[in-house]
């Protein structure tokens, strides 16, 4: 049996949440006021999955860098795969919010999306 301590962040509450596993199967949750704050510990010690936000260069923008994100969660596990793929990325202006400036990064079946606009110079 293992026992791990949390502190929920799908609130401001920041509720102190204690989860026991055995058998790598979540066992019992306490500390949460809500039932978000459950799913969110089940979430955390089986499988985190995060959402990565980052930049990428803009080539003949207003801007050198656009800022971008995954465009939902991906195992955490791959957090360094797909900042390592974003180093050398490159994409040319105009781009707009939403556009996919890398599909499928690190094989994860997520894209990497804009989050603003980067007009031509």
């Amino acid at each position: 049996m293992e026992t791990r301590e949390l502190n929920c962040i799908v609130c401001p509450m920041g509720c102190p949440i204690t989860v026991t596993i055995e058998n790598n199967e979540v066992t019992s949750v306490t500390g949460n006021t809500c039932p978000r704050g459950e799913e969110y510990a089940k979430q955390e010690v089986i499988s985190p999955i995060r959402t990565v936000t980052s930049t990428v260069k803009v080539s003949g923008g207003e801007w050198p860098t656009v800022s971008c994100k995954t465009k939902s969660e991906i195992p955490k596990g791959k957090i360094f795969e797909i900042m390592d793929s974003l180093k050398g990325v490159s994409v040319q202006a105009p781009v707009k919010i939403g556009d996919v400036l890398i599909a499928n990064i690190a094989d994860t079946g997520v894209d990497i999306v804009a989050t603003s606009n980067v007009e031509v110079l």
